[in-house]
C-alpha cells in the first residue's frame, strides 16, 4: 500500500473551520444570489445533479424546489446538519428530490451518473495540489452522463490581495454575529507565493467584552485561469465557455470570478 503525505494540519484547519458554524456562513452570504440563479436554471434543464460542496444548501435547497433532483456530497457535518434541520420543514415533494453524503470530494463514489455535475463558489479552492485536483476531476468523470455538463465557480486570483506584505490586515465594518452579537471585524492575509494558497484569518472582536476574541482561519489555492483550463484538459475535459459572471459576461482582467463550464472528451465518454 502507497503511504498517504503526511497531515498538513494548517490546511486541513483552513479548509474545514469557515464551515464549522453555519448560522454565520448563511448570514455572511445571504445576499448571495446570482449564483442561485445560474446553477438552478442549469439544474431544471439537466434534471439530475450533483453538487460538490452542498454545505447547508444555499444552493441546492432552491435547485430541489424548482423541480430537479439533487445529490450533495460536503466534508462538513455542521453544514449538512443544518440542511437536515431545513429540509424538515420542507413538503414532501421537495424532501424526496434531495439526497446528502458527508464525504472527501476526492474520493466518494456514487456508483451513479449525472447530467449535470456542479462545484460551487470556491468549493474547488480547497483543492490544495494538482493532485488534488486531478483526484476530483477523476471522481467528477465517473459521475457524469457521456455527455454530461460540469459547472464550477472560483474566484479571480485578486493581485490586491495576493501581492500584500504577510500580516496586513484589512478591518471592515463592524455587524452582528449569530452568536457573539456586535463584533469588529478585521481580515488578515498572508499569501504562500510557492503553493498558491491564500491564507485568511478572520478575527472577531465581541464588544461585549464577556466574550472572548476568536478567529476563524481560511485557506484557498489560486487557479489563476490559463492554469485552471489546461487542468481541465489535461484530466480529460473540453472547456466548452468560461464567464466572467453569472450572467454570461465574459471573462476579463477585471473579472472577479469565473464560471467554468466543459464536458468530458468524447474519447472518454
Amino acid at each position: 500500500m502507497p503511504k498517504r503525505p503526511p497531515r498538513d494540519l494548517e490546511l486541513e484547519v483552513g479548509a474545514t473551520a469557515h464551515f464549522a458554524d453555519p448560522a454565520y456562513y448563511s448570514q455572511a452570504y445571504a445576499n448571495r444570489r446570482d449564483d442561485i440563479a445560474f446553477y438552478t436554471n442549469l439544474a431544471t434543464r439537466c434534471g439530475r445533479v450533483l453538487e460538490y460542496g452542498v454545505g447547508s444548501g444555499r444552493i441546492a435547497l432552491p435547485t430541489a424546489q424548482a423541480g430537479a433532483d439533487i445529490t450533495g456530497i460536503d466534508h462538513s457535518r455542521p453544514m449538512l446538519d443544518a440542511f437536515k434541520a431545513q429540509l424538515r420543514a420542507q413538503p414532501p415533494d421537495t424532501r424526496k428530490r434531495v439526497r446528502l453524503r458527508w464525504g472527501d470530494m476526492r474520493r466518494v463514489r456514487l456508483r451513479k451518473r449525472f447530467a449535470l455535475v456542479t462545484c460551487p463558489f470556491n468549493t474547488a479552492l480547497h483543492l490544495y495540489t494538482r493532485h488534488d485536483v486531478e483526484q476530483w476531476l477523476a471522481r467528477v468523470r465517473d459521475h457524469l452522463e457521456p455527455r454530461g455538463e460540469l459547472a464550477v465557480d472560483l474566484s479571480m486570483p485578486m493581485l490586491e490581495d495576493i501581492s500584500v506584505e504577510p500580516g496586513t490586515t484589512f478591518s471592515l465594518p463592524s455587524f452582528v454575529h449569530p452568536r457573539a452579537g456586535r463584533v469588529r471585524y478585521r481580515e488578515v492575509f498572508d499569501y504562500d507565493r510557492v503553493r498558491q494558497i491564500l491564507f485568511v484569518s478572520m478575527r472577531f472582536e465581541p464588544k461585549n467584552e464577556a466574550i472572548a476574541p476568536f478567529m476563524v482561519p481560511l485557506a484557498q489555492r489560486q487557479f489563476f485561469p490559463r492554469e485552471w483550463e489546461a487542468l481541465l484538459h489535461y484530466n480529460g475535459f473540453d472547456v466548452t465557455d468560461v464567464y466572467g459572471d453569472f450572467h454570461g459576461g465574459k471573462l476579463t482582467s477585471d473579472s472577479d470570478v469565473m464560471v467554468w463550464r466543459a464536458r468530458k472528451k468524447r474519447s472518454l465518454s
